[in-house]
């Protein structure tokens, strides 16, 4: 088991965002997270990924307890996320962008000016990086002119720089293209594999993602665990079906 957690518990005041939620992701999964808005998607991931304490239960990566630990401690062990970065750092380029990520992995944050503008190796690793999600030939373009498509594809590829064991990703594909949806999501599929990524949680909303991609969903309706299973076995349980989806909007698919 490379992630596990029990008996998970955030609030926000009064607001219980996330309500007893359990759960264990294994090695080659590929796990959705779906839920309608205010579920507790975001939450969870935040707690997975230390951001936030949870006001109760336990997190454990790889059976050493990370409850806590926060994001730069956990990305030296082995996991990390994306932050949809390109909005704060808009004037770097994208090799510029990949380099930043590098950087960080190889603990040479000391001197990371120095190192973007000269190490032939964090240069080499950001290229390669690059070149896997087919933004090589944009290395140079500054990512604030990237096309909407691109920027999402740059800030998947600054997580998967870090070169993290398992990646826990919040809506990789939003504000995108139906098309560029499936274009996001096989370029992560096959970076992954030539990475190394063992396994892969996101969080989405477009329910035609994450049935054509995921091994497993983890439904969550009101901060509690609704339901789990494979994509088949979700689409067979009415009440989430009801709940994520919409009875309209599911015949409306069928």
């Amino acid at each position: 088991m490379i992630l596990r957690a029990r008996g998970l518990r955030r609030y926000f005041g009064e607001f219980c965002a996330l309500d007893g939620v359990s759960l264990e992701i294994r090695e080659g999964e590929f796990v959705s997270v779906v839920g309608p808005n205010g579920a507790g998607k975001s939450t969870l991931i935040n707690v997975l990924t230390g951001l936030l304490k949870p006001n109760a239960g336990r997190v454990f990566f790889k059976e050493r307890e990370i409850t806590g630990l926060g994001p730069v401690k956990l990305c030296r062990l082995g996991m990390a996320r994306s932050f949809q970065l390109v909005h704060i750092f808009p004037e770097l380029t994208v090799l510029e962008f990949l380099k930043v990520a590098v950087v960080s992995r190889l603990g040479r944050g000391g001197r990371l000016f120095s190192s973007l503008a000269r190490d032939r190796e964090v240069h080499g690793q950001a290229l390669e990086v690059a070149e896997l999600f087919g933004l090589a030939e944009k290395q140079t373009t500054p990512a604030k002119h990237l096309p909407q498509g691109d920027k999402k594809l740059l800030d998947v590829a600054s997580a998967f720089a870090l070169q993290p064991q398992i990646i826990l990703l919040d809506e990789p594909t939003s504000g995108v293209s139906t098309r560029e949806k499936h274009t996001i999501m096989d370029i992560l599929v096959s970076a992954s594999k030539r990475i190394g990524i063992k396994s892969i949680i996101q969080v989405e909303h477009d329910m035609d993602i994450v049935f054509g991609y995921s091994d497993r969903i983890i439904a969550l309706h009101q901060g509690k665990l609704l339901a789990e299973g494979t994509p088949d076995a979700i689409k067979a349980n009415e009440v989430v079906v009801n709940t994520v989806v919409g009875k309209k909007e599911w015949a409306r698919r069928a």
